[in-house]
């Protein structure tokens, strides 16, 4: 059995997909389903069981075994970086991520788990090493200290532990996260509802949306995933990214293009106003990361991988084809 946690969120129901398109269906989805939307994720796989987040923990607790499973993927987390209340996300996202660790540990089960690139904060090198980290906020603290315990901490487990540290990933299965959505989403509804698309002025030393990210489209996150999971002798901290950095008005330029089926500018867009800007906001004032790039270094080198990622003109034109289909 392969254990996944967050199974009916973003990236866990695609890595639930992605399982069973490989011919796997002994699948314990582990779910918190207060928001019973997330059901749309997984209606469509095939899986064993699911269990609540909070009876899981408990079973955990008490050495429950579960029939001995292959693997485990911890991707369930409070992923909200504007939340404030920081004892609910250090129980949420460390404490419940420390749990797993030691009952993987214990039970010899490989661990992969969802970190993330927020732990790099305002800096400008995006690689694995304590000397780039720093947490502009409560949720990219909670990832960065349980990064920290594993590596602390090689005791536990003497199985396969891999953290993943995801950038701006996009993709299909994201319509529950609200505010939290990737901006494809948001740029894709805006369009259907208003005829354009809002982006942040100029902050942080850069122009009207050309604040840089590294997006990541969900596919090519669940096939590092995967690689994993078939590559046990591979372990580690890997950045999950494309090792590009492109700017928002990419991003929209890329969703424009696509709904119109055309291939006009960035600056074509902004011309006929569907393009537009809006006040850089106060409160992510000091939180935000204007820039993200993802050094690939470990993973091509130690995590072995060698695919190539979709630029956001690939992923973006594929994930507006799902949105559009689904409409």
């Amino acid at each position: 059995m392969i254990i996944v946690t967050g199974g009916a969120g973003f990236i866990g129901s695609n890595i639930v997909r992605g399982l069973n398109k490989r011919g796997l269906n002994n699948i314990l989805v582990v779910d918190d389903l207060s928001d019973g939307n997330k059901v749309r994720n997984i209606e469509d796989c095939d899986i064993e069981d699911y269990m609540d987040k909070d009876e899981f923990l408990r079973r955990i607790n008490e050495g429950m075994e579960f029939g001995g499973p292959t693997a485990l993927y911890h991707q369930g987390a409070c992923s909200d970086t504007m939340e404030t209340d920081g004892r609910y996300i250090m129980q949420t996202n460390y404490e419940y991520s420390k749990s797993l660790y030691h009952y993987c540990g214990e039970h010899s089960i490989p661990y992969i788990y969802a970190s993330s690139a927020s732990v790099y904060g305002g800096g400008e090198t995006f690689k694995e090493d304590p000397q780039y980290e720093q947490a502009l906020n409560a949720y990219a603290y909670s990832k960065l200290l349980f990064d920290r315990y594993v590596r602390k901490n090689t005791h536990v487990s003497d199985s396969q532990v891999v953290g993943l540290r995801y950038f701006n990933v996009y993709g299909k299965g994201e319509e529950h996260k609200g505010r939290m959505a990737s901006v494809a989403y948001h740029f894709f509804n805006q369009y259907h509802e208003q005829g354009f698309v809002k982006l942040f002025d100029g902050s942080g030393g850069y122009e009207a949306g050309e604040q840089l990210r590294d997006f990541v489209w969900v596919d090519d996150v669940v096939d590092v995933n995967l690689h994993f999971l078939e590559h046990p002798e591979a372990q580690g901290t890997f950045n999950v990214g494309t090792g590009r950095a492109q700017s928002f008005n990419d991003v929209a330029t890329a969703v424009l293009n696509t709904l119109e089926a055309t291939s006009k500018t960035t600056e074509e867009w902004v011309a006929e106003g569907k393009i537009q800007y809006i006040d850089f906001p106060q409160a992510l004032v000091g939180k935000y990361q204007s820039y993200t790039k993802a050094d690939l270094t470990n993973l091509t080198m130690y995590g072995e991988y060698n695919k190539n990622f979709a630029t956001v003109e690939q992923g973006v034109e594929r994930y507006v084809a799902q949105l559009a289909a689904a409409r």
